[in-house]
């Protein structure tokens, strides 16, 4: 009887361990479970900012603050861990049109800043526009930024003095739906970017994006003015746009900071 019973335990220690092998497995293949929501629900505030014809004095009127913005990208290097960055010298908040895809003979903003608005509390009505040049891609090395970065891309070389809104040299992005997000405070973005790459033409690909408002402050000093910050991250396929790179990944991610005051 002893030995009967401690061949019924082997078998019932082995049948156990069968199970738990499975069990496993099967976690480990699949999904994590969602992240604990904090429960927490936000309410947008009602806030407005406009540019207005952007006069300067006018604290009406919101300009861009280029000086203090930026338009920063990252992708792996060789698919690898390492990454690759770098930022766009030259961009802008307008919508630049076919009639207004040329070369503009000036070293500062070639056409003003004013494709925009935000409703904090409005969905409906908050919209922009944007563009790089991708030519004034900055890597902090500058032979790459001359020269593999430049073919690699499908554009041409920086001409001096000269702002290059051309179609071979021009991203553009267009927002087509914002929504806020009561569980981050955030805004969820549909985007239309356009952009040719090294294709013959420029296409379009709509993409999701995520919008951070940094709601607006005092500046204080001799002259006390006031800002905002729109803070703009998404990603895209740089595949869908004829790059065969093969030095850099698929994913290429995007983070824009545009700082804004009343000046």
């Amino acid at each position: 009887m002893k030995r009967l019973n401690h061949k019924l335990q082997l078998v019932l220690i082995f049948f156990l361990s069968g199970i738990g092998y499975m069990v496993s497995c099967t976690h480990d293949n699949s999904f994590p479970p969602p992240a604990a929501t904090t429960g927490v629900k936000y309410t947008p505030g009602t806030a407005v900012f406009l540019p207005g014809n952007m006069t300067v004095g006018n604290v009406a009127e919101w300009k861009l603050d280029k000086v203090h913005s930026n338009c920063m990208w990252q992708t792996n290097y060789m698919g690898a861990a390492g990454l690759l960055t770098g930022r766009f010298n030259q961009f802008g908040m307008h919508d630049v049109t076919t009639a207004k895809m040329i070369n503009y003979a000036t070293v500062g903003q070639p056409l003003i800043d004013s494709s925009w608005a935000f409703y904090e509390g409005d969905d409906s009505k908050t919209y922009f526009n944007g563009y790089v040049q991708i030519n004034t891609s900055n890597t902090g090395e500058p032979g790459r930024d001359a020269g593999c970065n430049v073919a690699g891309m499908g554009t041409v070389a920086i001409v001096a003095g000269t702002q290059n809104l051309t179609a071979t040299n021009l991203a553009k992005l267009r927002t087509t739906k914002i929504t806020f997000d009561p569980s981050t405070g955030d805004y969820l973005v549909a985007l239309d970017l356009t952009w040719q790459g090294k294709l013959a033409s420029p296409v379009t690909k709509n993409i999701p994006g995520k919008l951070k408002f940094i709601k607006r402050a005092t500046i204080t000093g001799a002259a006390p003015y006031d800002v905002f910050g729109l803070q703009l991250s998404f990603q895209f396929n740089c595949r869908d746009f004829g790059i065969t790179s093969t030095s850099i990944g698929d994913k290429i991610e995007i983070e824009c900071n545009m700082n804004f005051n009343n000046k």
